[in-house]
């Protein structure tokens, strides 16, 4: 008789055995956190400005193919990791105090845009042909990183050209005299060549 009442009990605790105990533990436990790619590829661009920010460019290149391509569209292309060291090279020793802080960042399992700021002043060594001039410089930017399998193949970066020759003092500030003379300079001469031609 005892072991009949015991029946109900016994499927009872097969019922809320170990398995049900571990599958109430798992309910309760906080859910694990997947790495997407687009988390990856957004912690790389962000790992690849902190050392842009501390002007490290054996560091910087560690995160670059070798046969990387850099299209900066003020300046030019740079192909390889020799050639985007070197650039970055020439800027940190034209601009030594130069800081770089990364805005915003929005990533696909691919891309990543990074919307950036740099600001130093020009005191340094020659840069772009130029003389340095011992001016500020505060440029705002966007790169545009391409990046497989955890290594940048490819980044477009965009930032006003114009602005820092203003800022460098190789154009006249924008409004002045100086750039309204320019203007008409200018467009003097267009006017003069359309009548030749």
């Amino acid at each position: 008789m005892a072991l009949v009442g015991c029946r109900p009990h016994m499927a009872q605790a097969t019922r809320n055995g170990p398995r049900a105990e571990s599958a109430a533990a798992a309910a309760e436990a906080p859910p694990r956190r997947r790495i997407t790619k687009r988390k990856v590829v957004e912690d790389r661009a962000r790992s690849y400005f902190e050392a842009v920010g501390a002007r490290d460019t054996e560091a910087m290149v560690e995160h670059w193919t070798e046969d990387g391509v850099a299209d900066i569209v003020p300046y030019g292309i740079l192909r390889g990791q020799g050639e985007i060291a070197a650039f970055f090279k020439r800027l940190f020793d034209a601009m030594p105090d130069l800081e770089t802080s990364v805005d915003r960042v929005a990533a696909t399992a691919h891309l990543a845009a990074v919307e950036w700021r740099m600001s130093g002043h020009f005191t340094g060594a020659p840069f772009m042909d130029l003389e340095a001039t011992g001016r500020r410089i505060d440029l705002r930017g966007l790169d545009l990183l391409e990046i497989e399998d955890g290594d940048i193949v490819g980044n477009t970066a965009y930032y006003d050209g114009a602005s820092f020759a203003r800022q460098v003092g190789m154009l006249p500030s924008e409004g002045s005299g100086a750039e309204r003379a320019m203007k008409g300079a200018f467009n003097a001469f267009t006017k003069m060549r359309r009548r030749v031609a």
